[in-house]
């Protein structure tokens, strides 16, 4: 391998949808495993590394190809039909919580699903993220 930092392609012509997001990632660092991501919870575990194409505290470069697409895709519209979903399904989803949230977003002042995804790669230090 080149030195330098491991360069992860996530392809946002791949995908429109969250379950779609998650078997893209799920693909590019999961690679060989049994194991696939399908919450955010179990995406930010994977981006400590360890588990499947990177160690943990490695640096790498996480570059997301077709990222305005995934900026529309994973928009207010899914990520308000996310956040109704959740609430219909109650239990063991904290309904206030969920609810607080989407208000938020309705209001403006709260995150997309893209927001939220960003958010949660760039939390990890060893992690530059490149929206190309």
């Amino acid at each position: 391998m080149e030195s330098g930092k491991n360069k992860i392609i996530i392809n946002g012509s791949h995908f429109s949808d969250l379950p779609g997001f998650y078997d893209e990632v799920s693909s590019v660092l999961m690679k060989e495993t049994e194991w696939k991501i399908g919450t955010l919870d179990g995406l930010d575990d994977i981006l400590y590394g360890g588990f499947g194409v990177f160690e943990s505290g490695e640096e790498i470069e996480i570059i997301w190809k077709e990222s305005q697409k995934s900026k529309e895709d994973l928009g207010l519209e899914l990520t308000r039909n996310f956040y109704e979903n959740k609430i219909r399904q109650g239990k063991p989803f904290n309904i206030e919580l969920i609810q607080q949230k989407l208000d938020d977003l309705l209001s403006g002042k709260g995150q997309t699903l893209f927001e939220i995804l960003i958010e949660t790669i760039e939390s990890h230090k060893n992690i530059t993220l490149i929206l190309d």
